[in-house]
């Protein structure tokens, strides 16, 4: 008897290594204010990320720095930081900033936004790893960048990339795509460290 439970407590723990391994995401209501302080920490250092890359003469088209703290906001905080971090990080860097400049500001809105909401709805809702949250909401941020490109384009007639005036909307994903494809992978190797290294931390400190 003693041998079967201890088989089903094996089990259990593999269950739980695969499935919930983790203190993360914890999930912000916005019913106190750590919640409010946590996202504004978040939408700070999704402004300021751009500049210091800036500083080095990185290009934001290129590596993509602004993504980064929306998709770990999702990943840590849940969907609804995720969303809230990345509708509001373009805003105030276009405000404070003007980038990014306001004829892709609108489809960028909109694509950061659904990167941080897909990330955490597939870490909190599904309970996927990190890398593969990250993965989904890579591709999901771009579907919905393709739809606010032809949105867009039914209005006004013309699309736009960071890099200006496309053809369409599908050059104007292509060229996002192609120009960012060392920030896509920078978060790809990144970001799930990063994670990993404040969930250790996390539970770590739990312990104590």
């Amino acid at each position: 008897m003693t041998t079967v439970l201890r088989s089903k407590e094996g089990m259990n723990d593999q269950q739980n290594y695969y499935f919930n391994p983790r203190p993360f995401p914890v999930a912000l209501r916005y019913n106190n204010i750590r919640s409010y302080l946590l996202t504004a920490t978040f939408i700070l250092l999704a402004v300021m990320t751009p500049w210091v890359f800036h500083q080095f003469h990185l290009a934001g088209p290129t590596f993509l720095p602004m993504h980064i703290f929306v998709l770990i906001a999702g990943l840590l905080f849940g969907w609804r930081a995720g969303l809230v971090v990345g509708l509001l990080t373009p805003l105030v860097s276009h405000f404070t900033s003007g980038v990014p400049v306001l004829n892709v500001l609108p489809q960028i809105v909109i694509e950061l936004s659904a990167y941080g909401f897909i990330a955490g709805i597939l870490r909190q809702k599904h309970n996927l790893r990190t890398i593969w949250s990250l993965l989904g909401a890579n591709v999901g941020g771009r579907i919905a960048l393709l739809l606010a490109l032809l949105v867009i384009y039914l209005i006004a007639g013309e699309s736009y990339s960071p890099l200006g005036l496309e053809a369409n909307p599908f050059a104007a994903l292509w060229s996002v795509v192609k120009q960012g494809w060392p920030g896509i992978l920078t978060q790809l190797i990144s970001i799930p460290i990063i994670v990993w290294l404040v969930e250790k931390l996390a539970a770590e400190r739990a312990k104590n």
